[in-house]
């Protein structure tokens, strides 16, 4: 299987918030912004697979600054690191005044996807040859976090006991 450099699957996705996507305050509200998270994500992890993609985890998820109607919503999303089957792609939201110009860094999460064959069975995936001090830096933590996400899973079901 061919790797995959993380800019082949950079996406970028933005959204003009309105009154819809807001509670009584005229803050955006969460749901909102996850669901922009998880769109952009799967469509990297797509990029990357080049088959169907579904969601297994999102890590957490801090809510720095609220989000107000009337601003752009831009999310970057790219795969940082590729097991076999999985992927974990790293998603930065950016609120932006339309009217100043002024951005913000609102949000950051790691969400990770498992890649389809056409009977709907975890596939392989290609795997990323990240490039850059930056790419490698994002790599090595996401290869990280894996290791963790994967020693808790084997402790949440009792695996190795």
């Amino acid at each position: 299987m061919q790797p995959k450099h993380p800019r082949d699957s950079e996406t970028i996705m933005s959204e003009l918030m309105m009154p819809q996507h807001a509670n009584i305050m005229g803050n955006v509200f969460g749901g909102v912004i996850l669901s922009l998270v998880d769109r952009v994500a799967a469509v990297a992890a797509i990029c990357h697979a080049s088959k169907p993609c579904v969601i297994v985890s999102v890590d957490k998820v801090d809510f720095k600054e609220p989000i107000h109607v009337g601003e752009l919503l831009t999310a970057y999303s790219r795969v940082n690191f590729a097991g076999r089957t999985s992927m974990e792609v790293g998603v930065k939201i950016i609120a932006e005044n339309v009217l100043t110009g002024e951005k913000r860094h609102t949000n950051s999460c790691y969400v990770t996807y498992v890649a389809l064959d056409d009977t709907g069975v975890p596939t392989e995936v290609p795997p990323v040859v990240p490039e850059t001090p930056d790419e490698k830096r994002r790599y090595n933590r996401a290869a990280k976090r894996r290791a963790s996400r994967v020693m808790d899973r084997r402790y949440d079901t009792g695996a190795g006991e």
